[in-house]
């Protein structure tokens, strides 16, 4: 099965996972994102890869209009039905590979927590350089890999096992040579340790108990090192949590 239409098949049918999310809908995050952003009432906004909705509901309290697009039909019409009282967000399938917009078409695009699904990350940076106006922002937030490879393959192994529809969880130099590239300049970055509750985590893409057990004992039999780094919780040899590596970087072309 080719990459994206095991995105299609993934979130399809956990689309109702990503409305509950609550790594997704944390309001901290969306709040702090915003302020990043400094958006203005007269702007337009493109959410890519939108997933659960919670950023574009967030972008249309403070402009114009939203469009939220994501490659997965199933889940956009989900997401459209949960977020129907909102009016100012238009819900269009699209490829983040291939945008179907006028160049300078937008003053702000985002992408969260999606981007280690694309199989041609460097294709969705060109994208979002056409697509967005000059001066505009592009607020990236993604799960990044690690510069130490033991790391970065455990890291990109466990979302693989956990997810088939996960391509790669680039490093962050990767992504700043591809913005680089294409004249994005990066204005603000942080990095981070996200910390998620295991088994919301692997029962949003998973239900089988065997698929499950596989993605525990993975985690479970990863050196000691590779545990303490990304945090492993445990209580009664039971995973609790664990975090993630994660960039927010605010661009502007």
């Amino acid at each position: 099965m080719k990459e994206k239409e095991k995105v299609v098949q993934q979130f399809g049918k956990n689309k109702d996972a990503y409305i509950t999310s609550t790594t997704h809908g944390n309001q901290d995050d969306l709040e702090d994102l915003m302020a990043m952003i400094d958006a203005k009432e007269n702007m337009v906004a493109l959410d890519v890869a939108t997933r659960g909705g919670h950023v574009a509901k967030s972008l249309a309290r403070n402009v114009s209009k939203v469009v939220a697009t994501d490659l997965t039909e199933e889940m956009l019409r989900n997401t459209a039905s949960h977020l129907s009282t909102i009016t100012n967000i238009e819900f269009i399938v699209a490829d983040a590979e291939d945008l179907p917009f006028e160049e300078n078409s937008f003053d702000i695009i985002t992408c969260r927590y999606a981007a280690h699904h694309f199989p041609h990350p460097k294709k969705f940076v060109q994208e979002v350089y056409r697509t967005l106006k000059p001066g505009g922002k592009f607020l990236f937030v993604d799960n990044v890999g690690h510069e130490n490879s033991v790391y970065d393959n455990f890291i990109n192994k466990l979302d693989k096992i956990r997810d088939t529809s996960h391509v790669r969880s680039l490093k962050i130099s990767e992504w700043k040579k591809m913005f680089d590239s294409f004249g994005l300049e990066v204005l603000q970055q942080k990095t981070r340790n996200k910390t998620l509750p295991f088994m919301e985590w692997v029962t949003r893409t998973l239900d089988n108990p065997k698929a499950i057990q596989l993605v525990t004992d993975f985690m479970l039999q990863a050196p000691n090192e590779v545990k303490k780094y990304y945090h492993v919780k445990l209580e009664n040899n039971k995973i609790i949590s664990f975090t993630l590596d994660e960039w927010v970087a605010l661009c502007k072309k």
